[in-house]
């Protein structure tokens, strides 16, 4: 475990993936801060539970349509060119906004809309994004590589979510929307600077007339559709957690923006320990194992939220919830990408891009209709129960099917 962490350290030291993983973890500072203050601000403009899971839905439901044309352009195009296209467009959405508050002329709707905008340009350029790693580490080191950018991420909740906390009290809630679109410049420069210049070298699938000839063959194979599985049912179930924890707040603990902040930085707490203790899993053990066991932590965690009434309680679940769900997430999406053929990375990727963007879209639509209906509380309690059960099927068959070689695949 010891050398499992010193590797990490050392590959953190390289200038290719250090940089990167700096300008990421800006870009998810950013991302962090606007995401706790667009719900926040909805709520101020008046809308309803529905409208926040709708806004969620908005910005999530392109992966449904488009995560796989994603994949075909991280196989087939400039990577390069499309992170810095797609991300380009999308710095425009909080730029925006900040007009939009600037002028007294924003309303729920074009939230709403700029989501979409949002959703489509990360659908077409998540794939390509999250095939850097790879593209810029051995094979061997995509395990450590994955689990430090889940660091950075989960490391981004804490710091996102702490700014926005503080500029919403002391500023208001347009400085988050600042901030955001100022992350995205470091990010979009060190994205052209560290990958590789062309198209991706493409195997005898990839050249297939049909550019989406390769996702039957990807989930033909069990432990990958096990690995997917798992990821789609956290995600419809157990993400909206995070969508609703600000209805979840002022409904259930009479709670204010701050203690709104104090929850999501507490799944982000949690999500930081979860990529750490991640970091001192050895390559070859058996990540179908991890991945399932905490997804079912995620169910149970989100049962016992939906019922404690004390919010300090609340926060130390929101901690385990991040915790779990990052495991069990980074868990399957290395086993994925250690194993995707390298000239199908990209659609690989895509595959677990729509598990987890689209089953959040999903859940989130479903949960705010649910929270609408009969309490937050309670579409909470039944998303949760829902998960335990479902996951356990899902385990059960994707700890049957052949475990594969994962030494063998990264030592390649």
């Amino acid at each position: 475990m010891l050398q499992s962490f010193r590797d990490s350290a050392r590959l953190l030291a390289t200038r290719r993936f250090g940089t990167f993983w700096f300008s990421s973890l800006l870009s998810s500072i950013g991302t962090w801060a606007q995401q706790v203050a667009e719900p926040w601000l909805l709520l101020s403009l008046g809308a309803s539970s529905f409208v926040i899971g709708l806004d969620s839905f908005a910005m999530n439901a392109p992966v449904l349509a488009l995560t796989l044309v994603g994949g075909v352009l991280a196989d087939r195009a400039d990577r390069r060119r499309v992170i810095a296209g797609f991300q380009s467009l999308q710095m425009l959405c909080p730029v925006a906004i900040v007009a939009l508050l600037l002028t007294g002329h924003v309303h729920a709707w074009m939230i709403v809309a700029l989501s979409v905008v949002v959703g489509v340009t990360d659908a077409l350029s998540m794939p390509s994004f999250q095939s850097i790693v790879p593209s810029i580490v051995k094979r061997g080191e995509i395990g450590t590589g994955l689990a430090l950018n889940s660091t950075q991420f989960n490391l981004s909740r804490i710091l996102g979510p702490s700014i926005a906390g503080v500029l919403m009290s002391g500023v208001g809630v347009m400085a988050c929307f600042v901030v955001s679109a100022v992350s995205y410049i470091p990010f979009i420069g060190v994205a052209l600077w560290i990958l590789p210049r062309g198209t991706p070298k493409r195997t005898a699938a990839a050249h297939d007339r049909n550019p989406f000839a390769g996702v039957g063959a990807i989930l033909r194979e069990k432990h990958l559709r096990g690995a997917l599985l798992t990821v789609l049912a956290t995600s419809i179930l157990c993400a909206p957690l995070v969508t609703f924890s600000p209805v979840l707040v002022k409904d259930a603990f009479q709670g204010d923006a701050a203690r709104f902040s104090i929850t999501v930085a507490a799944f982000g707490v949690g999500g930081v320990l979860g990529a750490v203790a991640l970091l001192g899993v050895p390559p070859a053990a058996d990540r179908r194992r991890i991945g399932a066991a905490l997804a079912l932590v995620c169910g149970a965690t989100l049962v016992l939220l939906a019922v404690t009434p004390w919010f300090w309680g609340a926060v130390a679940l929101f901690a385990l919830a991040g915790a779990a769900q990052t495991i069990s997430n980074t868990a399957a999406n290395t086993l994925v990408q250690v194993t995707a053929s390298p000239g199908m990375l990209g659609q690989t990727v895509s595959l677990y891009m729509l598990a987890m963007r689209g089953g959040i879209s999903l859940g989130a639509l479903v949960t705010g209709a649910l929270a609408g209906t009969i309490g937050v509380r309670h579409a909470l309690l039944l998303d949760g129960g829902a998960a335990f059960v479902i996951e356990c099927a899902i385990a059960w068959m994707w700890l049957r099917a052949p475990m594969p070689a994962l030494e063998a695949s990264q030592a390649a």
